[in-house]
């Protein structure tokens, strides 16, 4: 199996949490405080939901690339 693995990441501002989810991989969605938080939920969510959605291919089993994509956007409040 070769595609990429392709998690899109955004900045919840409200909840303060880095949301992640990825349309490759059904039942990807995970949230953190930190992005290095975020990775490490991913690299433990990953290989789980590969082997649940029968994905596991025998390339992943040395090694599961993952790609993230992050956005977050902030406001200058000039009355301040």
């Amino acid at each position: 199996m070769n595609y990429e693995i392709i998690v899109k990441v955004i900045w919840d501002t409200e909840a303060k949490v880095w949301v992640a989810q990825s349309d490759n991989i059904q039942g990807l969605i995970t949230e953190a405080e930190t992005m290095e938080t975020l990775i490490q939920k991913l690299k433990i969510m990953i290989p789980e939901l590969l082997e649940a959605n029968s994905m596991m291919d025998q390339d992943f089993k040395r090694c599961i690339p993952f790609h993230i994509f992050g956005k977050r956007s902030e406001t200058i409040d000039m009355a301040a």
